[in-house]
């Protein structure tokens, strides 16, 4: 196992890494590097979601956070500050985007077609790469007619193509767990000589329940770490040098449990891996402040227990960088120290201008040039009318139009689906949740849709991802657990407290269920009944207040049908009591196509929030929560609950207060 011993601190690497007068400077492992030195840089794109350009389709216009293109731009400055360099795909680069939907429902993949996000990370010679989750989303035959054009190899060691066998070794996989690629480097002295790089790739295991109706009986997943200890050994045995750990997964501290979805940490302490490349939760390491609470982990100098680790944004936002000096120790090669780094393709000014710091490489945008035209078009195509704006700006505090538009379309599809079965006489409720409510996206990231014309572009804007409609029968004692479980969205307030924050940052919008057909309330003063991983933290924590259907406080007992998705139907989310065994309906349409028809078929849709949750009253206690800076535009529209301007927010979002 290599020694890692980390001597340089990030700043010094970045004032040493900077161009001075247009000249490029060498990172300084490079500069100092002696005879048996050698400096190896591993560069890292993850979570790219198809966004080749920096362009924006649900807003129809350029966006300068965003774009493989850009990131280009950095690859190619890194790969001049040294002159060895690695380039790695970390998975998510599928789905994500309407070009992602266009090409995959409308263009289709021909044999011999390549993808243009394939043929735009050929252009720029990646190394290797491994799957993230959502290259499962369109089935297993596109993914592989989409990964066969790539001009690199994909490694994957935990998804197998039927059960597990006993000894992970066994099991039958669908890629390499690993490649070893042998590196010619220069060493300080001039001389070049091979290093072997392993690389051992990683999917979340929950692919199994996100995208079971694609993989049921046709594949299986291991838990990460499990399949990282069986795997390491041999790669060392074949003579790995160094061993990189392509995870498609975040940090976490709260395990390690099996089956783990962010297992990055406890990946890092597998003997024989010396560096890991993290992704899947959207976010930047080394960086912020939020990772110094894990134990194990150190977000200043960019290590999981000891060792460098990286994770590079979202979307093209970052490249993650690890600096590796190597030093050769008899017939192979140690790591004697290392730099970590996430390099943004932009910055936000403290007058919340976005400034771009590199332009689009042209080649990179010549390879999707073609898509990219033929996803305008079919973006702008309309489908029909809103007579009223559509906008997520307060999704997490007030009855919303943007989810209200969801849950009348899932309403009006699963009733005509059950009309004629033996649920028809069932009640039918719908569970939505806000996509776009800014948080880690940043204070643009939320649906804005004018009254008036409603285009695809639109429709994919109100619901992100290509899940598929499900219905599941459960109790009205699974609904109200259903919604304290949404209810995690909020912090515990203590009753006459000033200004105390609202939303609880660890919880992700996505699993903010709104259900509607029934009348609530949320009670802040209480506090969460269940954890992020549906366990039950407070037995008596009762924050779901005068749960009503039609008028009456609901029968625990009686039946309803839930209008959902795959995603939540299947258990994601970790939602109390609900699981695949109580589905009733599996729906072969996308959610998608299913506003799409229903706003054909309304012809002009009404999509007015009914207000049918709110917040309990706390007597002289006020709230205060982030959004974006256009929301002040929509303020009278919001019903049910007191809003007022409380000034700016933090990078670039607005402060809102509420009177509870």
């Amino acid at each position: 196992m290599s020694t890692l011993i980390h001597r340089m601190s990030r700043r010094s690497f970045l004032s040493g890494a900077a161009a001075v007068g247009g000249l490029v400077v060498l990172h300084p492992f490079a500069a100092r590097a002696q005879a048996n030195q050698a400096h190896l840089r591993i560069m890292e794109t993850t979570d790219i979601h198809v966004h080749v350009y920096p362009y924006d389709y649900y807003a129809d216009k350029p966006n300068d956070t965003m774009g493989l293109a850009r990131t280009a731009s950095l690859i190619d400055a890194v790969r001049a500050e040294a002159g060895n360099s690695m380039l790695v795909d970390n998975g998510d680069f599928l789905q994500g985007n309407p070009m992602g939907d266009y090409i995959a429902y409308e263009r289709g993949m021909k044999e011999g077609d390549t993808h243009p996000v394939i043929a735009a990370m050929n252009v720029l010679g990646y190394d290797v790469g491994t799957l993230g989750n959502h290259e499962f989303n369109y089935g297993l035959d596109f993914m592989f007619n989409v990964v066969n054009g790539a001009g690199f190899p994909w490694v994957c060691a935990n998804l197998t193509k039927g059960q597990l066998a006993s000894d992970p070794k066994d099991d039958e996989l669908f890629f390499k767990p690993y490649v070893i690629l042998e590196k010619m480097v220069k060493d300080g002295a001039g001389n070049e000589s091979p290093v072997k790089v392993g690389f051992i790739g990683f999917v979340p295991p929950q692919i199994m329940v996100w995208d079971v109706r694609h993989l049921e009986g046709k594949a299986q997943t291991r838990d990460i770490v499990e399949a990282a200890k069986a795997w390491v050994p041999a790669m060392k045995e074949e003579g790995a040098d160094i061993v990189i750990a392509l995870s498609h997964s975040g940090i976490d501290g709260s395990g390690p449990v099996e089956r783990m979805e962010n297992a990055s940490l406890y990946l890092a302490g597998v003997e024989g891996i010396d560096a890991v490349m993290t992704g899947h939760q959207h976010l930047v390491f080394p960086g912020p402040k939020s990772w110094d609470a894990i134990e194990g982990v150190d977000p200043v100098k960019g290590t999981l227990q000891g060792k460098p680790a990286v994770m590079g944004g979202f979307w093209g936002s970052h490249m993650g960088l690890i600096d590796l000096l190597l030093e050769k120790d008899g017939n192979s090669w140690r790591i004697a120290d290392f730099t970590t780094e996430a390099r943004p393709i932009y910055e936000r000014t403290e007058d919340r201008k976005i400034v771009p710091l590199v332009e689009s490489k042209e080649a990179v945008l010549a390879a999707a040039k073609d898509e990219h035209e033929a996803t305008l078009e079919y973006v702008r195509t309309s489908v029909g009318q809103t007579s009223a704006p559509l906008h997520s700006f307060f999704a997490l505090v007030a009855d919303d139009p943007s989810v209200q538009i969801v849950s009348q379309a899932q309403t009006w599809y699963i009733k005509d689906m059950l009309k004629e079965t033996e649920y028809k006489d069932l009640p039918v409720l719908s569970a939505a949740a806000p996509f776009k409510a800014g948080g880690r996206g940043g204070p643009e990231y939320f649906t804005e849709v004018k009254a008036g014309d409603v285009a695809i572009k639109n429709v994919a804007d109100l619901y992100l991802y290509p899940n598929t409609v499900q219905a599941v029968v459960i109790t009205g004692a699974d609904v109200k657990n259903w919604l304290e479980m949404s209810a995690g969205m909020f912090n515990q307030v203590e009753p006459g407290a000033t200004d105390a924050p609202l939303l609880n940052t660890d919880f992700p919008s996505y699993n903010f269920d709104i259900i509607d057909g029934v009348t609530y309330e949320i009670d802040l003063s209480e506090p969460m009944k269940y954890d992020k991983t549906g366990a039950v933290i407070n037995a008596d924590a009762n924050r779901i207040k005068n749960l009503e259907f039609d008028g009456k406080p609901i029968d625990p007992e009686q039946k309803f049908v839930v209008a959902s998705n795959n995603y939540r139907a299947g258990g994601g989310g970790n939602f109390p009591g609900i699981t695949s065994e109580k589905v009733v309906f599996a729906a072969p349409d996308t959610n998608r196509d299913v506003i799409v028809r229903y706003i054909i078929d309304q012809g002009t849709i009404n999509p007015s929030a009914d207000a049918n949750w709110h917040f309990a009253p706390l007597e002289n206690t006020t709230v205060v929560f982030e959004t974006g800076p256009r929301a002040k535009e929509y303020l009278s529209d919001v019903k049910g609950v007191n809003i007022e301007p409380a000034g700016e927010g933090a990078d670039g979002f607005a402060k809102y207060r509420i009177t509870l």
